[in-house]
């Protein structure tokens, strides 16, 4: 028995609010009914046509270009009607309440390019980042999402998965027919493609990593005592006075947030209150959701006075420290060397437990290039950030597995007599791993999360 014919949804796929253009967009089997109900004539296929959209009993809802696109050349692969008209948001949704008398439905949040995906148009990395397209906070996110929109991510993972093929039909040859002679499986010969294969994972891995901080950003929160120069670095990092500076020691009471970019990755930079006993219970409230800011943070850059010179920290600096979560990285950050007559520097101290330190001036911006450069080598990324993927969380937890997969293999391998049953085992489970990345193996419920996040009209 096949599958009933979907149905046809409709959906505003411009942002809201006004704009010169709206577009309203529907797709699936009734478009063929609806062009000549709202348009009033057929449409040559991928021809921009000036037409006026009409209701119910003819009158002009707008005026506009129609375009018709016959499946399965098509976004959706389905036939696709897109109604170009004035981006008025009442204008549009009388175009779409007319599309929807006649016959299609509201669309659910990325329903069009769920329905590319199922069609074969994309597979799930490039669907994915339509959505990381659209959300993309820096222009190098948006060329990262680009590259992964064009399959270059998706073409990675599937010259792996090819190799992975080749290599377990070698190894399943072998133990369906022992006593052949396939001229293969010497354990060096397959510990040496499965080093290989975990080589070309680390590369993407180290790829996707960049791309998920591109993505993701980073959140960097300001902490030290009051009167440090907290906000004068938020406003040096943010390029505007974001937050209020005075001598006044306590002045910011609550958290001021900005955000900013660094080498193409977003950092949401949040100030906070300074971290003293007080009897004042706004400003105690305000320490309290400093610590609060801290916890949630990727990192704290803690600020201390540079009146100590190279000499260390005082006693309430080192027990803001001890109080921060121990898997929470931190930098040091020497504020007012401008007052001290010290240069902008970075160092390291420690050995096991090394901590980063920057000298510099709130003030003048003198060293807080240094400090921009400790941020991003202590979140791992590079300052090209050319060739990454735009990758999510579930694409960096199906390489680790597949990473975890191979790892087992090469120890099975590692043995006199390999149990090869059990390197194919592994070998399987990486190439699964991989292929959901893809969406060649792919649950309904995962589906149904990731397009849910879309934009409707996307």
């Amino acid at each position: 028995m096949s599958d009933p014919a979907p149905d046809t949804i409709a959906a505003i796929a411009t942002a809201p609010g006004r704009g010169g253009i709206g577009i309203v967009r529907v797709s699936g089997p009734a478009v063929d009914g609806i062009v000549p109900g709202i348009v009033g004539r057929a449409l040559t296929p991928r021809v921009a046509t000036a037409a006026t959209f009409r209701g119910a009993r003819g009158e002009a809802l707008d005026e506009g270009l129609a375009l018709f696109f016959p499946a399965p050349h098509s976004y959706t692969g389905e036939a696709v009607l897109e109604l170009h008209g004035h981006g008025g948001p009442a204008v549009l949704r009388l175009v779409l309440a007319r599309c929807v008398d006649l016959g299609a439905r509201l669309a659910q949040p990325g329903e069009f390019t769920q329905r590319a995906f199922l069609n074969g148009k994309l597979d799930l990395v490039q669907a994915e980042s339509v959505a990381d397209l659209i959300d993309a906070a820096t222009t190098t996110a948006a060329r990262a999402a680009v590259r992964s929109l064009s399959g270059e991510f998706s073409r990675a993972i599937d010259a792996m998965v090819q190799a992975l093929i080749e290599l377990r039909m070698l190894i399943e040859a072998a133990l369906d027919f022992p006593d052949e002679d396939i001229g293969f499986v010497r354990a060096a010969d397959t510990a040496g493609r499965v080093d290989a294969l975990r080589d070309r994972i680390r590369e993407i891995q180290t790829r996707a990593e960049q791309g998920a901080l591109l993505r993701d950003g980073l959140t960097a929160v300001l902490v030290g005592r009051p009167n440090v120069g907290k906000s004068s670095l938020l406003n040096q990092l943010a390029g505007e006075d974001a937050a209020i500076v005075t001598p006044i020691p306590g002045t910011t009471r609550d958290a001021v947030a900005r955000d900013v970019e660094i080498h193409g990755i977003p950092l949401a930079v949040i100030d906070t209150a300074g971290l003293r006993a007080t009897d004042d219970p706004i400003e105690a409230l305000g320490i309290e959701r400093t610590w609060a800011a801290v916890a949630r943070a990727d990192v704290a850059l803690v600020m201390v006075d540079a009146k100590a010179g190279d000499a260390g920290l005082d006693a309430a600096d080192a027990e803001i420290l001890a109080r921060l979560p121990s898997a929470l990285q931190h930098i040091v950050v020497h504020n007012k060397i401008d007052l001290v007559g010290l240069q902008p520097k970075a160092a390291v101290s420690g050995h096991a437990a090394a901590t980063r330190h920057v000298w510099l001036s709130a003030k003048t911006g003198e060293g807080v290039a240094l400090l921009r450069h400790e941020i991003l080598a202590l979140a791992g990324a590079h300052e090209e950030m050319e060739d990454t993927f735009l990758a999510r969380e579930r694409h960096l937890a199906a390489l680790r597995a597949a990473a975890a997969h191979l790892a087992c293999a090469t120890e099975h391998l590692a043995i006199a007599a390999p149990p090869l049953e059990l390197v194919a085992e592994e070998l399987r489970e990486a190439q699964g791993a991989l292929a959901a990345i893809t969406g060649e193996f792919s649950a309904d419920d995962l589906l149904g999360v990731i397009f849910s996040r879309f934009c409707i009209g996307k």
